[in-house]
């Protein structure tokens, strides 16, 4: 085992590269009316803008197991962090909507390995039973820069400029990739060296970016949206025929034969939804809607990140006590209720309604997120590290972006139906609740499934 002194800062290191990354997933939010007004675009046409970022990441993340094994998660990490900066200082530099989605690309390419290679970094070097304690320390880091973000968002684009927030990666991308240089342990030799597996790949990137379109039902007619359904299904239905004669796909099928790894996938997916719409709606909601400022609408987001820390180190203990299966069925109906619960939003509404709102959903997404993130991946067998991380990360910044993309797209349908804006927002969030409380059915089986494969789970190197 290697001394804590190290295992202490391969932690810190990861969590830097974390905060760096989700910090980007929310910091648009609140400066989105900033740069619509800037570009000469209106703020929901911005969507793209967050919506390209996430399905980037997405789309090259399952690459992400592969590279690390053949390379190496340190050169990997350290090589994310220089594409990362990059693309936020073209961010920066963009003068056009277009020049901004082309750049937000490019800032995804690096952002997608940051997450998956640094799990996998946790995964290979902390024992088992400090797996858990890690992930979640780690991942306070996460949830910090996603829930900071539209603070700091509104701060820079009030009081300098809204180019400034992807500036600030150039200081925090210097740092973290001098620190990975120092701490980040090398790897003796590559794990593997099979081929990667570039028709799987390019079969799963178009089955994403189908659905994704699909679901963006605002822009297409109903007969395209079909058309993008189909092909949705059909690329996944041909990756499985593939995966079946291959000898090495990029996510072999038997990965998903572990079934605690497959109800954490799925809920995940499901329940990352709401949750993920809500940090794009919100600031929306207030600026456009309530006459918040950039500033106000980022303060207004404090009680979430206040609430996100406080019970971030209880998710162990509850957990300990109650086990996966009935908290998670227990908290996702809380979450999905503090989703629901946002429909009382109006302009009438007083302050201590909203901050109070604001903190119990901030409370149990924090937990709801913590518990799927740790139950996914923990009792996978060594041999499904690599992949069976990378399918997860690839699914988490997949629900991100749907999110964005439904909570944009059922406004914008709302709105063009002849709703009121306000009441557009409330009907969106009773849908987008609605959905997370269905997702409790997904972890009904979960306790069975941690027996099963506790049983046969072999030691995580």
């Amino acid at each position: 085992m290697r001394p804590d002194l190290s295992l202490t800062a391969i932690l810190w290191v990861i969590s830097a590269g974390f905060f760096m990354q989700t910090l980007d997933t929310t910091i648009v939010t609140t400066a989105l009316p900033a740069m619509a007004r800037s570009l000469r675009e209106r703020p929901l046409d911005l969507q793209p803008v967050i919506i390209v970022y996430s399905f980037t990441m997405a789309v090259l993340t399952p690459a992400s197991g592969w590279l690390g094994d053949r390379y190496g998660t340190r050169k990997i990490y350290f090589l994310s962090i220089l594409v990362f900066a990059l693309g936020s200082l073209l961010c920066a530099m963009s003068t056009t909507l277009s020049e901004l989605i082309a750049s937000r690309v490019i800032q995804g390419l690096g952002g997608s390995m940051l997450l998956p290679i640094g799990r996998l970094v946790i995964l290979r070097n902390f024992p088992r039973d400090m797996y858990l304690p890690a992930i979640t320390l780690a991942s306070i880091s996460g949830q910090a820069g996603i829930l900071l973000g539209p603070l700091l968002g509104g701060w820079l684009s009030q009081s300098i400029s809204w180019h400034w927030i992807f500036l600030i990666n150039l200081p925090i991308g210097l740092a973290c990739g001098a620190a990975v240089l120092l701490f980040l342990p090398r790897e003796a030799q590559a794990l593997r060296a099979t081929p990667f597996d570039v028709p799987g790949f390019a079969l799963l990137s178009c089955g994403m970016v189908a659905f994704s379109m699909a679901l963006d039902g605002g822009r297409y007619e109903a007969w395209r949206v079909a058309i993008l359904l189909a092909c949705s299904a059909a690329s996944i239905w041909l990756y499985v025929q593939l995966a079946r004669r291959k000898a090495h796909p990029l996510f072999p099928l038997s990965l998903f034969r572990e079934r605690a790894f497959s109800i954490g996938l799925a809920g995940n997916l499901a329940a990352r939804l709401g949750g993920s719409a809500v940090f794009f709606l919100i600031p929306l909601l207030f600026q456009t809607e309530l006459g918040y400022s950039p500033l106000q609408s980022g303060l207004m987001m404090l009680p979430i990140a206040a609430a996100s820390m406080a019970v971030k180190r209880m998710i162990p203990l509850l957990i300990g006590r109650h086990g996966y299966g009935r908290f998670l069925m227990a908290n996702t109906v809380c979450a999905g209720l503090s989703i629901i619960a946002f429909a009382t939003i109006g302009t009438g509404t007083p302050s201590w309604l909203l901050l109070g709102l604001l903190s119990v959903f901030g409370a149990f997404n924090s937990m709801q997120n913590g518990a799927m993130n740790s139950v996914t991946l923990q009792g996978l067998p060594a041999k499904f590290a690599s992949s069976g991380n990378g399918m997860f990360s690839m699914v988490q910044m997949l629900a991100v972006g749907l999110g964005a993309a439904a909570g944009g797209t059922l406004v914008k349908l709302f709105s063009n139906a002849g709703m009121d804006a306000v009441e557009a927002f409330q009907l969106t969030f009773v849908l987008l609740g609605s959905v997370t409380l269905a997702s409790t059915v997904i972890f009904a089986n979960l306790k069975q499934a941690l027996h099963e494969g506790q049983r046969r789970s072999d030691p995580v190197d």
